[in-house]
Parts: C-alpha cells; sequence; structure tokens
C-alpha cells in the first residue's frame, strides 16, 4: 500500500517502512506498513550484514552494548530506512535527479 502523497516526517517513513522501534512494554505488536518495504530493508540488511566492513563493524559494536543480533539488525534496518529516507527526500527537492546519482546494483 502506497502512501496517498508524500511522507513529510522521518519517523512517518519508518512507521510506514514498519521499522518504528518496538515498545518495550508491548507484547503484542501490531504489524503495519508496508510489508514490501520491509522485505526490501530486509534483504539489504542481510546482504550488508554478510558483505559490507562498515556494516560488520556497526553490528558488531551494538552486540558488544549488550544487544542481541536480532536487534542490531532492527537497528541497522532503521539505519538503512534513514539513509533510504534521506535519498527519497533530496530526490523530492531535485525532481528525481538525486536517485540518477545512485550506483547501479550488479
Amino acid at each position: 500500500m502506497v502512501p496517498p502523497g508524500p511522507i513529510p516526517i522521518r519517523s512517518g517513513f519508518a512507521s510506514f517502512a514498519d521499522v518504528s522501534p518496538i515498545p518495550a512494554s508491548s507484547g503484542l505488536t501490531n504489524r503495519s506498513g508496508d510489508r514490501q518495504l520491509n522485505r526490501a530493508l530486509h534483504t539489504i540488511t542481510l546482504i550488508r550484514m554478510r558483505q559490507d566492513p562498515a556494516t560488520k563493524t556497526y553490528v558488531a559494536r551494538r552486540v558488544a552494548e549488550g544487544k542481541t543480533s536480532r536487534d542490531a539488525q532492527r537497528c541497522l534496518k532503521r539505519a538503512i530506512c534513514r539513509q533510504l529516507f534521506k535519498i527519497l527526500e533530496r530526490s523530492d527537492r531535485n525532481d528525481g535527479r538525486a536517485l540518477e546519482d545512485l550506483p547501479q546494483a550488479a
């Protein structure tokens, strides 16, 4: 489901991508948002955790802070969501030209 218009704030985008922080008091989570976007973020997270040295360092630091590997992956997914939001926001301001600057996947 695509939102009806631009998402004006980063937290709204995180909620739409279903990567908002999980409430600590809640045992039941209401899974909402765009599941395809969440799946794409999950795939990006897994690939970066396996191949990107900076991402490996990030995850190792989160685990050293006492987080589980699953929590570290959730933090990474939110970080990727923030990066994606910045790219889309810049693209929206420049009429899509920022997307042309992205490197192409193999």
